[in-house]
């Protein structure tokens, strides 16, 4: 198949997000609404700015207006800081205020987050999806995995469902994934394992070259932006439209130390626009999704499966991947209590929608 480069499509995207990407001098010259003394704060992250970090972004460039440029933060891409794996411990050693963090690149140091990536969980709907994690955040077994770290939790990246882009043999069949050698962490890979597929977990930046080497047959990510920006739609043949088989979490957190030291006034802004973060990041991957779903239709084969295909993959890689992940870590914390929240909270935020 000819293949159709996707650059076009993210530099659009890049034009877009740059309108909210730092402020202008113009607008750093208007009075402050919040006094307070010279503060700045260093922010962690790898890879390029993407719908990921446009949310804290427009948090620098807020945090910049209200205090006329007292309170500057200044998010460092390209893992200038740290690389993804060892943003925890750089908060650990205050080596900066602040980092992005996903899960799986280290289940070890967060194992009461890996919930976010068991598969099949209920957070398909954007604006439940926003609820349970906003609640998560402030459960006491995810606090104490951040505070090992110096850390705690601020907002949730909200990262869409996964699907799966590859190319090679089509699997339009569970069986058709036997063998394949898929990029996929945490519960999202235990689940693919049972369909027969390998599990390779591959940090994002190195999984375009792994396709170019012929080291890897698919990767899941969040749909679709993440694809793009990763440049896996590039190497792409095909790709599922409806799989769903789940998410993971990757957040913003903050040095507590550095937290700690802020005035209550500082404190009160990064708390009040919590919302206003993660608002941005779903409507900028909304709004990928109706720039890349078209191109992806145009250049690549589309997978969609059957009722019973989809029914029969969450019996097969549902329950016993949920249970296997609570045996696991019962006696670290309290497993299931964490695994019942997200559907206690998922309930809670039903139920708020149907009142309305």
């Amino acid at each position: 198949m000819k293949k159709k480069t996707f650059l076009s499509t993210l530099a659009s995207v890049s034009i877009s997000a740059g309108l909210l990407f730092g402020a202008t001098s113009a607008s750093l010259a208007t009075a402050a609404t919040i006094e307070g003394p010279d503060v700045f704060w260093k922010i962690s992250m790898w890879g390029n700015p993407r719908a990921l970090s446009i949310g804290m972004e427009e948090l620098a460039k807020k945090a910049a207006e209200a205090t006329d440029g007292k309170f500057k933060i200044k998010i460092f891409y390209g893992a200038q800081l740290s690389s993804n794996r060892e943003n925890l411990d750089g908060i650990k050693l205050n080596a900066f205020e602040g980092a992005a963090i996903c899960n799986f690149y280290h289940p070890g140091k967060n194992p009461a987050w890996m919930v976010f990536s068991l598969p099949f969980l209920p957070l398909g709907d954007p604006k439940v999806d926003k609820y349970v994690r906003s609640k998560m955040m402030e459960h006491p077994a995810i606090v104490a995995d951040m505070a090992k770290w110096n850390a705690m939790p601020y907002v949730s990246g909200l990262l869409p469902q996964y699907e799966i882009l590859g190319k090679g043999e089509v699997p339009t069949t569970l069986e058709g994934w036997k063998g394949k050698r898929v990029r996929a962490g945490g519960g999202l890979g235990s689940a693919m394992e049972k369909l027969g597929a390998v599990k390779q977990t591959l940090p994002a930046g190195e999984t375009s070259t792994a396709f170019q080497r012929g080291a890897l047959d698919a990767a899941a990510f969040p749909y679709t932006y993440a694809h793009v920006s990763f440049k896996i739609s590039d190497e792409a043949e095909w790709y599922t439209s409806n799989l769903a088989p789940g998410t993971s979490e990757c957040s913003w957190v903050l040095n507590k130390t550095a937290y700690d030291k802020l005035p209550d006034q500082y404190k009160a802004f990064l708390m009040e626009n919590r919302d206003m973060v993660m608002d941005m990041e779903q409507e900028a991957y909304a709004a990928q999704d109706a720039k890349n779903l078209p191109a992806f239709e145009k250049a690549m084969t589309k997978i969609v499966y059957t009722d019973d295909e989809l029914k029969r993959f969450k019996e097969i890689a549902g329950k016993p991947v949920w249970d296997e992940w609570i045996e696991a870590n019962k006696d670290k914390f309290d497993s299931q209590g964490v695994f019942d929240a997200i559907w206690k909270y998922a309930a809670e935020a039903e139920e708020a929608e149907a009142a309305k």
